[in-house]
């Protein structure tokens, strides 16, 4: 999938933003029978190829008129038409990244989606869903991770859910799919494998469950139905990828070689990773298990992933952490298109990210606690790696061109200077980068 770029003067971005902030006016619509039915016949051919299957626990209390809070895991595209399929023909509105009106926001609407501008707090998106439910009787299918995941786990789940939960206050019903991250993972560039796919619809929570619940319960009983790692349940299943191009982009969330702990020198080819510094390689495995060439090396991807982000943790602790990037920017602040404004540098350190360019026009700062992790991705429609930072009125796309692969780390980074800078409200961001 593509998405509409012009280049355009930075000094012109000014005189395209959407008054108040970006989709501000955009009032949510009930899906109409005729869109729900095409998007279930558009999907029916790719599930077909995937031999996809369904098993539902307790949706018998889920009466088909009735407006439920629907949550799914996010592995890759399919997971929408998985969606379309088990859902139909119940009428949902899809709680959607806002970059995926660019050009369509005619059909997006029709089709029941809602823009909100990931790991961005936005307000206005809780009363766009207590509307679809209230107001439209709709369901609402909402990826509460935000992003695909990167290392085949969960990414972290905001605090508030269980608030929305009970705001909300309808039913709540989880989504989970099997194979759909070890058919296309993020980081192996859009190719697909031969793997079956499958899932779970489960009624989780009825209204009356929730009212005996607090907030800080409901969240806890959410985040244990994220608790999951693709690749341990491909191994435990025996679930083969035999394709011999399985690990090429795996470098990207695998950055740093755990032997000489280089972070520019991983490269990954075929079915292995390996460090062009050291020589170190690891194999990955057709059941997705790691097979390292050096007894000190990783045998999963979750173990060398956890490594990574300790890592990072006690640069941040130690005050070292920095990144200086050299990047090209990208600027959404309306949905006709992205728009291409230039060159800059992103700068991420302990007071968070700080983002320069156009000639000195452009100078934007993102504190550390302003989002609980990053919008940051892989080839990202096709244009390449990226980190985004931004509010409910302007987003920067950023894309790094100096071909290290950062996007992970940063992620990890702002994930945990998030934590310790709720943890640490007190301090300053100086002297919580110095604390151990």
């Amino acid at each position: 999938m593509k998405i509409k770029v012009k280049k355009l003067d930075y000094s012109e971005i000014a005189s395209l933003e959407d008054g108040s902030g970006l989709l501000a006016d955009f009032v949510p619509r009930r899906p109409g029978i005729f869109f729900r039915t095409l998007v279930r016949l558009a999907s029916a051919p790719e599930l077909k190829s995937v031999n996809f299957s369904c098993r539902r626990i307790g949706m018998e209390r889920l009466a088909p008129d009735q407006p439920a809070l629907i949550l799914m895991n996010h592995s890759s595209f399919i997971d929408l038409k998985i969606a379309s399929a088990v859902l139909y023909p119940r009428a949902f509105s899809i709680v959607c990244t806002s970059d995926g009106f660019v050009g369509k926001r005619w059909l997006m609407k029709r089709l029941g989606c809602i823009p909100t501008n990931k790991f961005v707090t936005d307000q206005r998106l809780v009363g766009r869903m207590k509307r679809a439910v209230s107001e439209l009787g709709c369901s609402v299918l909402l990826f509460p991770e935000a992003s695909y995941s990167f290392d085949g786990r969960a990414t972290p789940l905001p605090d508030s859910l269980g608030k929305l939960v009970r705001y909300l206050g309808v039913p709540v019903v989880m989504i989970r799919t099997s194979g759909a991250f070890q058919r296309d993972p993020l980081y192996n560039g859009l190719r697909l494998r031969k793997v079956d796919v499958s899932c779970t619809v489960e009624y989780l929570l009825s209204p009356e469950d929730i009212k005996g619940l607090s907030a800080s319960r409901l969240s806890d009983i959410i985040k244990s139905q994220f608790e999951f790692d693709n690749f341990k349940w491909q191994l435990e299943n025996r679930v083969r990828v035999s394709e011999p191009f399985r690990a090429e982009g795996l470098n990207r969330v695998l950055y740093k070689c755990p032997i000489c702990k280089r972070e520019d020198s991983m490269t990954a080819s075929k079915d292995r990773v390996v460090c062009s510094y050291c020589g170190f390689e690891s194999v990955l495995g057709e059941y997705g298990e790691l097979i390292p060439s050096d007894e000190r090396g990783f045998k999963s991807v979750a173990e060398w992933y956890d490594w990574q982000r300790q890592e990072v943790k006690d640069e941040i602790l130690s005050g070292k952490y920095s990144m200086t990037l050299p990047v090209r920017i990208m600027i959404l602040c309306n949905t006709r298109a992205v728009y291409e404004v230039g060159e800059g540098v992103l700068i991420h350190d302990c007071d968070g990210f700080r983002l320069t360019g156009c000639d000195g026009r452009l100078d934007y700062s993102q504190r550390p606690t302003a989002s609980y992790s990053l919008y940051s991705d892989y080839f990202w429609y096709e244009i390449g790696d990226m980190i985004c930072i931004g509010d409910t009125r302007r987003l920067y796309y950023c894309f790094p061109t100096d071909g290290r692969d950062v996007a992970a780390k940063a992620r990890l980074a702002a994930e945990e200077m998030y934590k310790l800078g709720r943890s640490k409200k007190k301090l300053t961001q100086k002297e919580l980068c110095q604390t151990r």
